[in-house]
């Protein structure tokens, strides 16, 4: 073989998030206008405890109605259009943020979730998980995935919610309180 091959992001360890995948107002899934922002924000953790500062979410979601967007526009945001698609990368001490809604169930008596995707130095693929809303103590014992994980582990998967509305949801990828990561058919999580 005399061509040199280069290797794929699922090849390599970063720090590489921070050059090309964030974009302007990629945490943004709602503008100012808005008139029910809602912060979801956490740390990054290592299994040692630590904060990551080179991390990078994706989250996907609902709208306040429960219905999954189909619409075009999550790289350029104009500002009015909820895609219910957004990426942040973490800073320096591991912090992420995104101003979102509140995401409605997808189906009747469903607990309303984010999914969320972690890329991270350290992991060669990424990992997925859920934060699902606090509130509605019925919707979430009759979660199929919630309810398929061990009780001691679920809440890992459930949000605080804060003073102010706004959610908090600390992802660790190792050791005590880990997160419950999620594996998908078909794909190399």
């Amino acid at each position: 073989m005399s061509e040199k091959l280069v290797a794929t992001p699922g090849q390599t360890i970063g720090p590489f998030y921070g050059y090309a995948l964030p974009y302007e107002r990629g945490e943004q899934l709602v503008g100012p206008h808005h008139p029910r922002p809602v912060r979801l924000h956490g740390t990054v953790y290592d299994g040692a405890g630590d904060p990551i500062p080179d991390a990078m979410i994706e989250i996907w979601q609902a709208d306040e109605d429960g219905t999954v967007p189909r619409v075009p526009g999550s790289l350029r945001r104009d500002g009015w259009t909820f895609t219910g698609f957004g990426r942040a990368a973490v800073d320096g001490a591991g912090d992420y943020t995104f101003t979102t809604v509140n995401p409605g169930p997808t189906e009747e008596g469903a607990a309303p979730f984010i999914a969320v995707t972690v890329f991270a130095r350290g992991l060669l693929n990424r990992l997925f998980t859920r934060v699902y809303l606090p509130e509605d103590v019925d919707a979430l014992e009759r979660d199929r995935l919630l309810s398929s994980v061990p009780a001691e582990r679920r809440p890992s998967l459930i949000a605080q919610r804060e003073p102010d509305g706004g959610l908090r949801f600390d992802i660790r990828l190792q050791g005590t309180d880990e997160t419950v990561f999620l594996a998908f058919d078909g794909i190399d999580a």
